[in-house]
């Protein structure tokens, strides 16, 4: 049973508590703390990363355990396009290295649905990545 988090606001979004709201989300992904990023999505959480297909929390703490084994002090700047509802548009450019020292940066687009306690249920992210 999912839990009720007070850390970040809930829909129906306005641009300022959408804002909010994607502020923790960037916080925790740039911990590299899978389990502190889970802490923002639901247990049913569909999701898209590029070519990587993920459905359920436990894939999704699994995915980003590989990530961030992979990309070496990952970095993301998420900024946001529009809010609606419980739903987000989102810009975002990441950075990391490899295990050679080779720097990577991605951009790209995500969608994400929220559900009423604030938890995506929902995030697809488009993305191109190119060495540096």
């Amino acid at each position: 049973m999912e839990t009720t988090h007070t850390k970040f606001p809930t829909p129906p979004w306005d641009m300022e508590t959408a804002a909010k709201r994607l502020a923790f989300e960037e916080a925790a992904w740039n911990t590299h703390d899978p389990d502190q990023i889970l802490e923002g999505y639901a247990d049913v959480i569909e999701m898209r990363d590029g070519l990587d297909f993920i459905n359920g929390k436990q894939a999704l703490k699994q995915f980003l355990t590989r990530k961030f084994q992979t990309q070496l002090d990952y970095t993301v700047t998420l900024d946001l396009w529009g809010a609606l509802k419980g739903r987000m548009a989102v810009r975002f450019e990441a950075e990391w290295h490899d295990a050679a020292g080779q720097r990577y940066r991605s951009y790209g687009v995500q969608v994400f649905q929220f559900n009423d306690q604030g938890l995506a249920e929902r995030r697809f992210a488009s993305q191109e990545t190119r060495p540096i």
